[in-house]
């Protein structure tokens, strides 16, 4: 898994400035981007947090990632990252990535998963199609006076 991480990478900056050009200011664009997508914090994320990584392909080529885990001392688990390239939206790319999420927690005898999307992100719409129920708001200091302002919504099953 370690050896996706390059990829992964490289999708996140592929899709981050699309998707949040219209929300965040670029330099809170590029502060998240090395907080969240550099080398050593997926490594971080991977190894010592435990995050589970799938790449979607389509005809071989990555098209899209998520990451999730186990909230600790939870029966709840947390979509961290759900993101699939512009051109690929619509395709249903997005919810088989959610699928296949949802399947490695089912195997897991967990019931629900938890995630957080920012108050303007047009994927809240994603996840209420797909049954996810906003159940709470934060606004998550992430540091240098940036903050997520984010839904947190919840998906039973």
């Amino acid at each position: 898994m370690l050896g996706d991480l390059p990829t992964i990478h490289k999708l996140a900056h592929e899709i981050w400035p699309i998707t949040y050009r219209n929300i965040l200011s670029l330099d809170q664009m590029e502060y998240m981007m090395d907080l969240i997508y550099s080398s050593t914090s997926l490594q971080h994320q991977l190894i010592n947090l435990k995050h589970n990584f799938l790449i979607a392909l389509d005809k071989n080529t990555p098209v899209g990632f998520a990451s999730f885990s186990q909230k600790e001392k939870s029966e709840i688990y947390h979509l961290h990252k759900i993101y699939v390239l512009p051109q690929q939206q619509g395709t249903g790319t997005g919810k088989l990535l959610l699928a296949q999420v949802i399947n490695s927690i089912k195997s897991s005898d967990c019931n629900s998963v938890e995630l957080n999307v920012n108050r303007h992100n047009k994927a809240r719409h994603f996840y209420e199609k797909l049954g996810f129920k906003i159940i709470g708001e934060e606004d998550i200091d992430i540091g240098s006076g940036y903050f997520m302002n984010d839904y947190i919504m919840r998906l039973n099953f």
